[in-house]
């Protein structure tokens, strides 16, 4: 079954009785993109690579790049961290190449094995499409790789029809990890919102943590394994969460399965009528659907996973049910899941262990101010990135003039005085936002301590 184009996915979705969610638009910017991409020439560059690649690696400030709708046939590959990549519509703005995994390993270019290739931490995709023309079913033709942390993908629809879809993957020291050096946390964190993926087996297949709310998921694979797959071998509290999602395939599509140990939260969820019967479940000796003995080298792999497995099944459901009924093996036990947790409490926040909120709506915060003779510092809670003008209005009405320290979490002001007493931070028609990945932007308070 092929997956040619957003619209069919939806399509799809509704000839199964699942909801589609309605076209989200981001909040419009409240100051003018860093960056304009357009392919009829009439932005800064006419290549989103190219748009990307203008952001030095070792960026540190907030960088929006503006998207306008048309078709992107290109790959990309994004090196900085604190990078959004937003398009102009969802329906208008696609990114499309044909790669299979087979082909990228014969050519070895330098910009990976997905359409999107993430290799920067705090990065946000959102309002557009991703897609993986490659078509063939079941060989591996990643739409978007990543290995970087805390990455941020929404309002999207990530599409292909081979396997690994949609592939976040850092893990740290060890495999896959030859840039563990250029990241700040050794393992991956990701959020996902509205988004459709469509594609063949382990269609999304995080390593690490991950939680993903209201989205859609369809599996085009008539012989698929396992749509939903995670790795979370590396920590216990590793652990993806699905709140709110809707599941669709072919007749007798397999939910999900794990390789080396995974945990797994199905929260509100509805699966169509045509899920299969066989519950989650760790990679089996032989390849499903066949009836041959194993091979030599499917026992070798089967006793390495089994070796990774030392937390046993971790799978927990809450709310969810199937379309024409419901099977015993997804019957509610999320009381049984580490802590016993209850079903408002599983959030975003819990996820990350508290660690990171990519829902929070709070804004970073002035801590404390230093002044000297010609400087006053304003330290915040967390780095900030500055777009415009900001100043500070002294008492006596004259102005401190922003200097320098977007990207960190200091602010340093030019000012004739060192009392500012009674001094008002004034954003000047621009704004001071948080750097970090989130859903939302999150706007700094003008108020001083």
């Amino acid at each position: 079954m092929p997956c040619p184009h957003p619209v069919r996915v939806a399509v799809l979705l509704l000839g199964a009785g699942l909801a589609v969610t309605a076209a989200a638009q981001p909040a419009p910017l409240p100051f003018k993109p860093d960056v304009t991409v357009a392919a009829d020439g009439s932005g800064d560059f006419p290549t989103i690579q190219a748009a990307v690649a203008s952001i030095p690696h070792d960026n540190r400030e907030r960088k929006i790049i503006f998207v306008k709708d048309g078709t992107y046939r290109e790959k990309v590959r994004v090196e900085a961290n604190n990078v959004t990549l937003r398009g102009q519509s969802r329906a208008g703005t696609h990114l499309e190449f044909s790669q299979g995994l087979g082909e990228y390993r014969a050519a070895t270019d330098k910009l990976g094995q997905a359409v999107l290739n993430i290799f920067g931490d705090d990065f946000v995709l959102e309002n557009m499409v991703v897609q993986n023309t490659h078509g063939v079913i079941g060989t591996h033709a990643f739409a978007i790789f990543g290995r970087g942390d805390r990455t941020v993908i929404q309002d999207c629809d990530v599409l292909s029809q081979g396997n690994d879809t949609l592939s976040l993957w850092r893990t740290g020291t060890g495999q896959y990890s030859e840039d563990a050096g250029n990241h700040s946390n050794p393992d991956g964190r990701y959020y996902h919102a509205r988004i459709k993926v469509c594609g063949s087996v382990d269609m999304i297949c995080p390593r690490g943590w991950c939680y993903v709310i209201d989205s859609e998921f369809f599996e085009v694979n008539p012989k698929g394994t396992g749509g939903i797959w995670h790795d979370g071998c590396r920590n216990p509290d590793m652990k993806l969460v699905m709140r709110d999602c809707r599941f669709d395939g072919l007749e007798n599509w397999v939910l999900a399965r794990w390789h080396r140990d995974g945990q797994f939260f199905f929260v509100d969820c509805k699966f169509s009528k045509a899920m299969g019967p066989r519950e989650p479940y760790q990679y089996p000796i032989a390849p499903l659907h066949t009836d041959r003995p194993p091979t030599a080298a499917e026992i070798a792999l089967h006793d390495d996973y089994v070796v990774h497995n030392v937390w046993g099944k971790r799978v927990y459901f809450f709310n969810s049910h199937r379309d024409g009924g419901d099977y015993d093996w997804h019957r509610d036990n999320l009381a049984s899941a580490p802590g016993s947790p209850q079903p408002e409490q599983i959030t975003a926040k819990w996820t990350f262990a508290g660690k990171w909120d990519p829902e929070s709506k709070t804004g970073p915060v002035v801590k404390n101010v230093r002044t000297s003779t010609d400087q006053a510092a304003l330290t915040f809670s967390e780095n900030v990135t500055v777009k415009g003008h900001p100043r500070l209005v002294l008492r006596n009405g004259s102005i401190a003039d922003y200097s320098s320290g977007s990207g960190s979490d200091k602010l340093v002001f030019t000012t004739s005085t060192a009392d500012i007493a009674g001094a008002k931070l004034d954003f000047n028609g621009g704004t001071v936002v948080a750097s970090e990945a989130g859903a939302t932007l999150r706007f700094a308070s003008a108020t001083l301590p």
